[in-house]
């Protein structure tokens, strides 16, 4: 009624897949820089740390134990950690948040004056 059947007719030949298509494209660009790419940074640091721990070493586990490495055989996916002198647990290495070298001493939080 208010519009001309040839206008009509144009107007139908927009394709809305290509509309979408550069947004789309864009948010999993940004998804990937900003959320996968990170994370798998994450994992390959952490996955060098646990293949690096030797004997002697200060590791932290997820349960929030401090202990000393006290045995790592080869081959295996569980080290032997000292968190007392009488008390030998044996750990995943999958379950390590940090390890701490023999060398490096441990972060104080606390300061004395």
């Amino acid at each position: 009624m208010f519009i001309s059947p040839a206008y009509a007719q144009a107007a139908g030949g927009v394709d809305p897949f290509s509309g979408l298509l550069i947004p789309m494209l864009l948010m999993v660009l940004i998804f990937y820089f900003l959320v996968i790419r990170p994370q798998s940074q994450r994992q390959k640091q952490h996955r060098d740390m646990v293949e690096r721990v030797r004997r002697g070493d200060t590791v932290v586990t997820s349960g929030g134990f401090v202990g000393k490495v006290a045995r790592v055989p080869e081959n295996s996916d569980e080290i032997e950690v000292d968190l007392a002198e009488t008390l030998k647990v044996r750990v995943l290495k999958s379950t390590l948040i940090d390890v701490r070298s023999k060398s490096e001493p441990v972060k104080d939080t606390v300061t004395t004056k």
